[in-house]
């Protein structure tokens, strides 16, 4: 993983989670496009970042006024894909190259093609940015 950059308000609100919930913090993207901000928490720390009951994440979203989106960092790259693609499955992925780039080929059961792309699109593109921030995967492609 290169050097991310984060902005001011990417700052802010890494403080402000780690402060509510004690995880730690490895990305965030605030897309204020969707009106959410997604975090992304070191291996391990997802239960801390909920909470019991949820009482951080709540907390979180009552403070930040927008949708909180969590997913736990994983060195192995098709568990983070399947962490990111949550609730819905993948039959399978094969890594490619595609115009000279790294891309993921993902397999999604037909009955849960929309909830992977989800509204708009937002789950894929939201796929897509972590991936290349963190793997240097340009393009995922859905079969």
């Amino acid at each position: 993983m290169g050097d991310l950059k984060l902005n001011t308000d990417s700052i802010r609100y890494i403080a402000l989670f780690e402060n509510t919930t004690g995880a730690r913090v490895m990305d965030c993207i605030v897309d204020d496009e969707n009106g959410r901000v997604i975090y992304l928490v070191k291996n391990g720390d997802m239960g801390m970042a909920i909470g019991k009951g949820g009482e951080h994440i709540n907390k979180l979203k009552k403070s930040i006024g927008k949708h909180v989106d969590i997913f736990e960092y994983c060195d192995d790259v098709e568990t983070f894909i399947r962490n990111l693609s949550q609730p819905a499955s993948i039959d399978g992925m094969k890594f490619v190259m595609r115009n000279g780039k790294k891309a993921v080929s993902i397999n999604v059961p037909d009955a849960e093609t929309s909830s992977f792309i989800g509204k708009n699109g937002k789950n894929i593109e939201r796929m897509k940015t972590l991936l290349h921030r963190h793997y240097n995967i340009n393009d995922v492609i859905i079969e």
